[in-house]
């Protein structure tokens, strides 16, 4: 009965996706007249549109550029983070760790004034490294708790033992205890690039001009007063599409890897 259901969400989950494909292959004429219909000529023109004439180009590279380096920044920074956070004893780390974690419960539009006056005294406003730098600072807390755990669940006697051959602390770290921790880096990696990847909010305050836009900004450019190129607006919504796809096709053995850690013990 269990994987029935899931079989038939699975089916209704994919449904939007594939309308969103063939809608992308049929022309305007078409979309008007029978919205839901089958391209019994498929039309690749609108992704020659989307990506030339819209400008798609540009802000797939934008998105590329945002979302990879926030993620590399948030993971790399947590990762040392964690581990420290992980095996080091007393009040002062504890509270510290706690100070990290708050972060998940501080929402986000709430701190947009702050962040765009502080961007703004540093000259960071309309770039793409401000926009990195608030996307890195705001994955912190996710990653250094999912992080953090999954480093507490290493025994210690694996350190002992790299000590015993010689290993320095950051030897022990880089060779032994991060690879270890693989599936946790993927589940992290994956749950803070799709929401950067996809994500209106912090691209539309502050990013003012349109050759910095992200994907998810750069879609409204095809809603006009009068008229939408449909058409042109589903092969946007595929290219944007594409990455998330494939980057679950990827690492799904590792997000399972990592959400199922410690279940058998």
């Amino acid at each position: 009965m269990t994987t029935t259901a899931l079989w038939l969400y699975a089916a209704v989950a994919v449904v939007p996706l594939l309308i969103m494909l063939l809608n992308s292959l049929r022309t305007n004429r078409e979309l008007a007249t029978q919205p839901l219909g089958l391209p019994l000529q498929p039309d690749f023109t609108s992704y020659q549109r989307a990506w030339i004439e819209a400008s798609f180009s540009t802000y797939f590279l934008n998105s590329i550029i945002v979302t990879v380096s926030s993620v590399l920044i948030a993971t790399a920074v947590s990762l040392l983070a964690a581990y420290a956070l992980a095996r080091a004893k007393g009040r002062l780390m504890s509270v510290i760790e706690a100070v990290f974690v708050s972060g998940l419960m501080m929402p986000v539009f709430l701190m947009i004034v702050p962040i765009f006056y502080l961007l703004d005294s540093f000259g960071l406003v309309s770039t793409r490294i401000g926009l990195v730098m608030v996307y890195a600072a705001v994955s912190v807390p996710f990653s250094i708790f999912v992080l953090t755990t999954f480093f507490r669940q290493l025994p210690g006697e694996l350190e002992e033992a790299a000590r015993l051959d010689g290993a320095g602390p950051f030897r022990m770290f880089w060779s032994v205890m991060a690879p270890l921790v693989r599936p946790a880096i993927a589940t992290v990696v994956v749950f803070r690039f799709v929401p950067i990847w996809n994500d209106f909010f912090y691209p539309l305050i502050l990013i003012r001009n349109q050759d910095k836009y992200t994907l998810p900004v750069g879609l409204t450019s095809f809603f006009g007063e009068y008229q939408t190129d449909w058409s042109t607006l589903f092969a946007g919504l595929v290219i944007a599409t594409v990455p998330l796809i494939f980057l679950f096709l990827v690492a799904t053995r590792q997000i399972i890897a990592g959400l199922t850690a410690g279940m058998g013990k």
